[in-house]
């Protein structure tokens, strides 16, 4: 079937499709209680767990980014600039001819030159390859979604502009997908470019695309420094859309980043997508009507 499709590249989209779709529609079971997952939908009633807590939680201590800054910098005060400029630049002489990069790439490491200024020349020669998100789909459309969508349709102003954005290197797409195939099946223009964005594109796709909400997706940990770094750069580019945050997110975590400026914060216990559509489009109506 791969191959009927044109060979394994070509086929990506469409399997990457057909994996959001079977995510929604699982989804749409849970919701209606079609498909039983205990502690979710049913026997919710549970003694406290050693499992719990905040220990449970991984947190990223922002000392560590700038700790890595640091020891990139020293790295670099370390080596022949001269060596670095001449080794970057026979890596692009190479990568755009026909010639093999490996032994370039293997004397650029010699040279001292960081994965980033290596990747970085090969983006400016064969461009940045960015994976479908798959979120085209419409499948497992809910009846709850469909009153959502009415209540879409209704707004003044038209249907609300969703942006869905994953800032940092959080990798972990499949709740983003949910929510933009459930908003785009709740009647809303929903934007997602797919993962690993930083907080000043968010901000500017944001500008750009005149979206209504913002929502920031972050199972990496890295909420409280993510999430203060994309309002700040909503701020510099005069976005005042709200701000919604869902991920892996400690309870106490929560009043840090509502206090930020955040309109809501969701973690993986929130499964009831029409609740968080209707959410959605209150945040709407509150903001148009002001």
């Amino acid at each position: 079937e791969v191959m009927e499709l044109g060979g394994a590249f070509i086929a990506i989209d469409e399997l990457k499709q057909r994996l959001v779709a079977s995510h929604t529609d699982r989804m749409r079971q849970i919701e209606s209680a079609e498909l039983t997952i205990v502690g979710v939908n049913a026997f919710e009633e549970t003694a406290e767990s050693p499992l719990g807590g905040a220990g449970s939680f991984l947190k990223v201590d922002p000392q560590v980014e700038t700790e890595m800054i640091a020891d990139v910098a020293k790295w670099r005060s370390s080596r022949s600039e001269e060596a670095v400029s001449a080794a970057l630049q026979d890596l692009r002489d190479a990568a755009s001819g026909e010639e093999n990069i490996m032994p370039h790439t293997i004397a650029a490491a010699k040279a001292g030159v960081t994965t980033g200024e290596w990747t970085q020349v090969l983006r400016e020669v064969f461009g940045e390859y960015r994976g479908p998100t798959g979120v085209h789909t419409t499948s497992g459309n809910s009846v709850g979604l469909k009153q959502v969508a009415l209540r879409s349709s209704e707004l003044s102003g038209g249907p609300p502009r969703l942006l869905v954005a994953k800032p940092g290197l959080d990798g972990h797409s499949n709740g983003a997908e949910q929510i933009a195939v459930a908003a785009r099946n709740a009647g809303m223009e929903v934007v997602y470019e797919g993962i690993r964005i930083t907080p000043e594109h968010v901000a500017a796709t944001a500008r750009d695309e005149d979206v209504d909400v913002i929502g920031l997706s972050i199972l990496s940990g890295g909420h409280l420094h993510l999430v203060p770094a994309v309002l700040a750069a909503l701020q510099a580019q005069g976005v005042t859309s709200p701000v919604i945050v869902g991920g892996i997110i400690p309870e106490e975590d929560k009043d840090a980043l509502l206090k930020a400026g955040v309109s809501r914060v969701y973690t993986p216990k929130d499964y009831e997508l029409t609740r968080i559509m209707n959410d959605l489009v209150d945040l709407v109506e509150s903001r148009r009507a002001i």
